[in-house]
């Protein structure tokens, strides 16, 4: 949500700036206040660690996990969430986390992803041919195009695709949802991930879904239940959460033209320029719960065990000590080989198992823009465009441009 925007963002003291910067409180809270309170959308408060160091840590610290069932815990948003599920790969502790991710790890190389980059790169220009001169970024190119290539790796029918889109925009929203309907769709989610495992297993191919199912690490397999639930995350975060890196990055580069205009001269910054989006606009949202189990010592001092923490990668992101001048926007930053790395994906154990994929979505979206459509411009004053205010990822409502 922009500055400009009449809607209500659920993150009422520590809202994005203006164009969907980062939060003018940002600045302070490095500066002064690293671990101070926030309020989520739930309500609850929690300290919230923005630091660059201190997110590291607390991402790789043992003493932080992602159990937070216990009802009497703060929680990211009201009604069944996300956190309530023990079987999602992202709710797990070792050793139970350290079995899933070793026997998926496989499926996820830059060797098996790669097998899918000429496919994205014909989907994306597929996409930008029939848009015409004039379209919409976010309905008519960064929505279709995650879609289209997650459902042809997991082999799932297009016209499944609006429905799992609103089963996906219910677990990411804010809003305040019944615990019953939170609860139908997602057992109506799990039940037609379920579906498309049996199909596979009478009728084996070699897509996304074929290889998880196949995935082992000695003689030791995902469960029935692990692999329903890997396949509801690949379809949930496989279209959503890129879309949004999507929407966000063609909108950060529409705001700075002579840096698309050297991305579209010079499309071996491609690579580099991913990077930069990743990093100035994370994945759109302030991170997941850690619930501290023994104390951890920060910059700004301990966390004692029992708390309920708050690590923000975007914070972590804009964090001078990691990067310079991180308020400026730059294609060419990571062209560098001395740049830190950034957190969007996260980091330490939890680190995304998807980045491979994001990555190589990402690279193709923006090399078939710049590429396709050298003189791309925006349509509308982007400093008043509407963002979502609704959803734990922020992105623009709409992002109408002219190619050329």
């Amino acid at each position: 949500m922009t500055a400009q925007s009449s809607t209500t963002c659920p993150w009422p003291d520590f809202p994005p700036g203006p164009t969907g910067t980062a939060s003018p409180e940002l600045a302070r809270r490095l500066a002064e206040a690293p671990m101070e309170l926030t309020t989520m959308p739930s309500g609850d408060r929690v300290p919230m660690i923005v630091r660059y160091r201190d997110v590291r840590a607390v991402l790789t610290s043992p003493a932080a996990s992602r159990n937070l069932r216990d009802p009497a815990l703060p929680r990211m948003v009201s009604g069944t969430a996300l956190e309530d599920d023990p079987a999602a790969l992202i709710n797990q502790d070792p050793p139970e986390h350290t079995r899933y991710r070793r026997i998926m790890q496989g499926a996820f190389t830059p060797r098996h992803i790669e097998r899918w980059r000429p496919r994205a790169a014909a989907i994306a220009g597929e996409l930008i041919d029939a848009a015409g001169e004039e379209f919409d970024v976010v309905a008519d190119f960064a929505l279709p195009l995650p879609a289209r290539v997650i459902c042809e790796m997991l082999g799932v029918p297009m016209d499944r695709f609006e429905q799992f889109r609103g089963w996906t925009e219910m677990f990411l929203s804010t809003s305040e949802a019944s615990s019953e309907a939170r609860g139908a769709g997602f057992a109506a989610f799990m039940a037609y991930a379920g579906e498309l495992i049996a199909q596979h297993r009478v009728r084996p191919g070699d897509d996304l879904i074929d290889l998880l199912i196949e995935a082992r690490d000695g003689g030791d397999r995902l469960s029935e239940a692990e692999l329903t639930h890997m396949v509801f995350t690949l379809i949930m975060a496989g279209h959503e959460t890129t879309a949004s890196m999507i929407i966000r990055g063609a909108f950060r580069l529409l705001c700075h033209p002579e840096q698309y205009a050297q991305l579209a001269a010079r499309p071996e910054l491609v690579e580099a320029a991913v990077e930069e989006i990743l990093r100035y606009e994370g994945p759109g949202g302030n991170g997941l719960l850690r619930l501290v189990t023994e104390d951890i010592e920060l910059s700004g001092g301990v966390i004692p065990a029992g708390s309920v923490v708050l690590p923000n990668p975007s914070g972590a992101n804009h964090d001078p000590a990691a990067f310079a001048e991180p308020q400026q926007f730059d294609i060419r930053r990571f062209a560098a080989s001395t740049v830190n790395p950034h957190l969007a994906f996260g980091h330490g154990p939890h680190y995304c198992l998807g980045a491979n994929l994001a990555r190589m979505e990402l690279q193709e979206a923006f090399r078939a823009l710049a590429t396709r459509l050298p003189g791309l411009r925006a349509q509308e004053d982007l400093a008043t465009l509407r963002w979502t205010d609704d959803g734990l990822i922020y992105r623009p409502v709409r992002l109408l441009v002219k190619g050329g």
